[in-house]
C-alpha cells in the first residue's frame, strides 16, 4: 500500500467506527420502542396546520414567530463561540464590542417578552 493512502487510514476508521455506531442506534431504537405508526403520526405537520389545504387560510403567527426566536437565539450562539475563543487577542475593545452586542439581544428579548410574543395561550 503506498504510503500516501496509509495516511488516510485513521479517517476510514473513524468513517467505519461512526457507520457501526449508527447503525448499531438505530437498531437498538427499533429493537427497544414500540413502532406503532398511525394516521396522525405519519400526517405531515408544519405550522400548526395542515401541509395541504387552503391557501388562504388563517393561521397562527406564534408558529414563525417562535422559529425566528429560534433564529435569532441561535445566531448568538454562533457569534459567541469565535469570539470566546479569541478574546484573548481582541483585548477590551473586542470584549466592549460583544457586550455591546449581547446588550442589543437582550433589549430585543425584553421587548418580546414584554409584547407577550414568548406566551402560548
Amino acid at each position: 500500500m503506498p504510503p500516501l493512502l496509509l495516511n488516510y487510514l485513521p479517517i476510514v476508521v473513524f468513517l467505519v467506527i461512526a457507520g457501526g455506531i449508527s447503525v448499531a442506534m438505530v437498531a437498538g431504537s427499533i429493537l427497544a420502542a414500540p413502532q406503532k405508526p398511525y394516521a396522525e403520526k405519519l400526517s405531515a405537520y408544519e405550522c400548526g396546520f395542515e401541509a395541504f389545504d387552503e391557501a388562504r387560510r388563517r393561521f397562527d403567527v406564534r408558529f414563525y414567530l417562535v422559529a425566528i426566536l429560534f433564529i435569532i437565539f441561535d445566531l448568538e450562539v454562533a457569534f459567541l463561540f469565535p469570539w470566546a475563543v479569541s478574546l484573548a487577542h481582541l483585548g477590551l475593545f473586542g470584549f466592549l464590542s460583544m457586550v455591546g452586542f449581547l446588550a442589543v439581544l437582550t433589549v430585543g428579548f425584553i421587548y418580546e417578552w414584554r409584547k407577550g410574543a414568548l406566551d402560548w395561550e
